[in-house]
């Protein structure tokens, strides 16, 4: 009987940038539909983010995204796997709307004349079609947010890595934005310290320390970590809250 393997499957990762362990040892399968990973701020979240993204290797373990060796093959990557930095600025790299979504489809070998379709397709499935020659620079964060947002979905990848997305937007912008996640047929991995964000996932890693602390349900991981964050933030010791 042949089984399906894991569209995420991570095994024995450990990553050591400068000679910090700061992701240790996480052993990880997973094909659900929406993942989310939780944690203070330096808890190893953006740097599992990245690992699961390609964009740094492990120094110990593999990482596969629909089994694809994300860090080893990095054209094969970029049609299974996408990120969503948390600010935008930090991913635009063009001037102008269609050229920073033709980058990716370009990098996946697409000819110029099928990466304008590609681009001209994403615009409109946004209504944005008038935003092709627009300077970037002239749009607003949450606009910036979704221009990212083409560019990785015009490559049409298994799986889209989210880290802190709605960081910086102002509440109509961010409940814009999770309305248009949420109708996504892709697999999520959303990376917060907001567990309300969520609700409605089918999975929940917790990290501490690069580590998983717990794995499993929405309603069994998110209600350990909130009593964690609350014990901590009743403390005296400011050293001991989140940052």
């Amino acid at each position: 009987m042949t089984t399906t393997p894991p569209l995420i499957s991570l095994q024995g990762v450990n990553y050591t940038p400068g000679g910090v362990l700061v992701v240790q040892d996480v052993q990880f399968e997973c094909s659900a539909h929406r993942i989310g990973i939780v944690g203070r701020n330096g808890s190893g979240k953006t740097s599992l983010a990245r690992l699961m993204a390609g964009l740094v290797a492990p120094d110990a373990g593999t990482v596969r995204i629909a089994g694809v060796d994300v860090a080893q093959d990095r054209k094969g990557a970029l049609g299974v796997v996408g990120i969503l930095f948390q600010n935008p600025d930090h991913q635009i790299i063009f001037p102008t709307v269609e050229e920073e979504i033709a980058f990716g489809l370009r990098q996946m070998g697409q000819s110029g004349a099928q990466a304008s379709a590609g681009v001209h397709a994403i615009l409109a499935r946004f209504d944005k079609v008038h935003w092709a020659p627009a300077p970037v620079v002239q749009l607003s964060q949450g606009q910036r947010q979704l221009v990212c947002l083409m560019s990785v979905l015009a490559m049409q990848p298994r799986v889209i890595i989210l880290d802190e997305p709605f960081a910086g937007l102002d509440i109509p912008t961010t409940l814009q934005l999770r309305r248009m996640l949420a109708a996504l047929e892709v697999t999520l991995v959303l990376v917060t310290h907001q567990p309300d964000v969520l609700v409605g996932f089918d999975r929940v890693l917790w990290i501490e320390s690069g580590r998983i602390v717990q794995d499993g349900a929405v309603q069994d991981v998110v209600p350990a970590f909130e009593r964690q964050m609350a014990e901590l933030g009743g403390g005296d010791d400011l050293s001991d809250v989140p940052g």
